[in-house]
């Protein structure tokens, strides 16, 4: 178990996973990830959120050692994902009189997953309904669609810590050293990006507490300067760019489109704007869309393949489609050696998304850059340059 203190009465018993290589079966997590799971500690004993089966045995031990002998009144399950509920149905054979706290979209979703009876120790709770644990209060804060229907955040008034569920994740252990901010983005972005509308409703009902600190169900728990955290939870979930920059998303089959976006981003770097390329082929895609939110600007450059997307271009794309891509301005780039058509069908899909504003020229190459597709893919630069 991680170091981890939040306070006396609250006990950290969560775990590291350093031998996952990808989350969800997709994002690249080089520094693994945590599995966030807390213990209040009072006239009754809560036990808020499970963790990944991966962890179960290592966490069971955390329980055991926190517990010291007691017994557990309360489990409060505030998202049933299997990486925080997995560990529900061992717990709660463990500690047969333990009651389990939820809301009413959780315990369907709970049986769908356990073959597990829980009569008489079902908890239902709604909207600012409270429980006591004797000095401590929990009220319970629904929301649904951050990023799963059931989904509730906990707000325990005493120490005014707020138990935010998936809010305020990032990847990454904690007993690793790195930028908040990065992880946390590409987090948010990849996981709960298109649920945008959810977060900014759960915004406006956490500016109605006073909170003092965060406790999530991955990552560190948040307990200075949560004015920046909560700006940044604003931004990413109002779609906002974060910062000015010009994106550049390749695909590139034998080089040729590779070769005119170096010449692309080297226009654009002597017209002052910071650039920061991909090679969609190559790169962490999570990472990729995590820039494309980021900056404010965004150019896709992709060969004709098939009569249609090169397929890492279309994956980005779509990407970008589930996610609420939004509110930035799009240059397009396509190649083609006898009938382009990769730049139209890129057009379309950027087209289905939302408040996008793209940019003329549309910049064709037939095989290798030459002359007058250089000259219209400095137009292009000018012209995004002054977006």
């Amino acid at each position: 178990m991680s170091e981890v203190y939040v306070s006396e009465a609250v006990k950290y018993v969560g775990v590291d996973d350093k031998t996952i290589d990808l989350f969800e079966s997709q994002y690249v997590v080089p520094n693994g990830v945590s599995y966030n799971s807390y213990i209040i500690m009072d006239e009754k004993i809560a036990i808020m959120d499970t963790v990944d089966r991966r962890g179960t045995g290592e966490w069971l031990a955390n329980v055991e050692k926190t517990l010291d002998g007691k017994t557990p009144d309360y489990l409060v399950v505030q998202h049933m994902e299997p990486d925080h509920a997995g560990s529900i149905k061992i717990l709660a054979e463990k500690y047969p009189s333990m009651q389990i706290v939820a809301n009413a979209k959780t315990f369907p979703m709970m049986h769908n997953f356990f073959d597990l009876d829980l009569s008489g120790r079902e908890v239902v709770v709604k909207e600012m309904d409270t429980l006591s644990l004797g000095s401590h209060t929990l009220t319970f804060v629904m929301a649904p669609m951050v990023h799963w229907p059931e989904v509730m955040v906990t707000y325990e008034s005493s120490e005014k810590i707020l138990f935010a569920a998936d809010g305020f994740g990032k990847f990454g252990a904690l007993d690793v050293e790195e930028d908040w901010a990065c992880e946390a983005r590409r987090y948010f972005i990849n996981i709960v990006g298109k649920h945008g509308r959810s977060v900014q409703e759960l915004l406006k009902k956490a500016a109605t507490l006073d909170i003092a600190m965060i406790c999530p169900l991955h990552g560190p728990i948040l307990k200075e300067n949560l004015g920046y955290y909560l700006e940044k939870y604003d931004i990413w979930s109002s779609y906002r760019p974060e910062d000015k920059g010009i994106v550049v998303a390749y695909a590139s089959i034998h080089g040729h489109t590779k070769a005119a976006v170096q010449e692309l981003v080297q226009m654009l770097e002597e017209l002052g704007q910071k650039v920061v390329s991909f090679d969609l082929a190559r790169c962490d895609m999570a990472e990729a869309i995590e820039d494309a939110y980021r900056y404010d600007r965004l150019i896709v450059a992709c060969p004709t393949y098939d009569a249609n997307i090169f397929p890492c271009m279309h994956d980005f794309l779509y990407h970008l489609q589930i996610k609420n891509f939004q509110k930035r301005t799009v240059g397009i780039i396509e190649n083609g050696s006898w009938s382009p058509s990769a730049g139209r069908k890129m057009k379309a899909m950027l087209e289905d998304m939302r408040e996008l504003k793209i940019l003329d020229p549309m910049v064709t190459i037939k095989s290798s850059l030459k002359e007058e597709s250089r000259t219209k893919m400095r137009e292009l630069a000018k012209a995004m340059a002054e977006a």
